[in-house]
């Protein structure tokens, strides 16, 4: 049994080569990837977490799952509120093939994801990146967009200063042109991308505050009762999703749903179609596009596989 921890992870699936393995699972018929289940899960002291699970499969290859459990309790601990691991099965056989760092796996992927997105839905010319957030996929969501295009700015926000200094620190370090932001709203109003990465349970990117033409993409929620923006973004919004089923159970959509701000008919299309080209993506230099990711395990599978090659 192979066993392959975060370093290896990393090593292994290369921004390029990881965005174009998710495009392709996309479009890949041999690969069966069922919903995820999300189980309710209680936490020290009172409060809920949550625990998923993430499975998918190409017959006689290979069977993968992902296991994650979110405990929001962590936030402000040094422990992360995400956990995760991936267990490889051959798929001729049945048999453990290996285990793999899924925190690693799940910042990658999630990245790639909207990168992979931003590509069809951002203005060909976006070069200012705003990253809100500032946990473990802040970074890689700044080094993801920047392997798909020249970015000339990027900020990052956070709700603890001092956070958002050191991830900038670590992307200026890497060659990236990284700043910390200490007002969200004016860099959401002068940015070309909005990426989200929180827990926030309450709005943080407010329609009032997006230039048309902007991408705003919206990560961190996948539960009812988190959201990262308000009405007022998502109506103004030409709305993209990652999976229709998955993006439906997130309060970014969910809450503005059940309160008639939108229709499912609202969602124009998936992460499917437009890799597809069954749809075209953004029409017009001053629409506002929404990519809501909520994460598939169909992209798990497709970085376990890079990784695994």
């Amino acid at each position: 049994m192979r066993i392959l921890d975060s370093t290896a992870v990393r090593a292994a699936t290369p921004w390029p080569e990881l965005i174009a393995a998710i495009a392709a699972a996309l479009t890949e018929d041999a690969v069966t990837a069922p919903e995820r289940h999300v189980h309710p899960v209680g936490l020290p002291g009172g409060g809920t977490g949550a625990f998923l699970l993430m499975p998918s499969w190409v017959d006689t290859e290979m069977i993968g799952v992902k296991t994650v459990t979110y405990f929001p309790s962590n936030a402000g601990t040094g422990v992360p509120t995400v956990n995760a691991a991936y267990l490889a099965f051959d798929g001729r056989t049945g048999q453990v093939a290996a285990v793999l760092d899924g925190d690693e796996l799940t910042a990658r992927r999630t990245a790639a994801i909207s990168a992979l997105a931003a590509d069809r839905l951002a203005r060909p010319d976006a070069q200012h990146l705003l990253v809100v957030g500032t946990g473990a996929l802040a970074p890689n969501m700044a080094r993801a967009h920047a392997s798909v295009r020249p970015l000339a700015r990027i900020e990052v926000w956070g709700r603890r200063p001092e956070a958002a200094a050191s991830v900038a620190e670590t992307l200026r370090a890497e060659g990236l042109p990284a700043e910390a932001s200490d007002n969200l709203d004016a860099s959401v109003g002068r940015a070309d991308i909005v990426s989200c990465v929180t827990g926030a349970t309450q709005p943080l990117v407010h329609g009032y505050s997006l230039a048309e033409g902007t991408h705003l993409d919206l990560v961190g929620s996948f539960t009812p009762d988190m959201r990262e923006s308000d009405d007022e973004a998502v109506a103004r919004a030409t709305i993209f999703v990652d999976t229709v089923a998955g993006a439906l159970l997130s309060g970014d959509l969910a809450q503005p749903l059940a309160d008639g701000v939108i229709t499912e008919a609202s969602i124009t299309a998936d992460l499917r179609a437009l890799v597809a080209g069954d749809h075209p993506g953004r029409t017009a230099p001053d629409e506002i596009t929404l990519f809501k990711s909520a994460g598939f395990a169909a992209a798990d599978l497709a970085a376990a596989r890079l990784a695994l090659h």
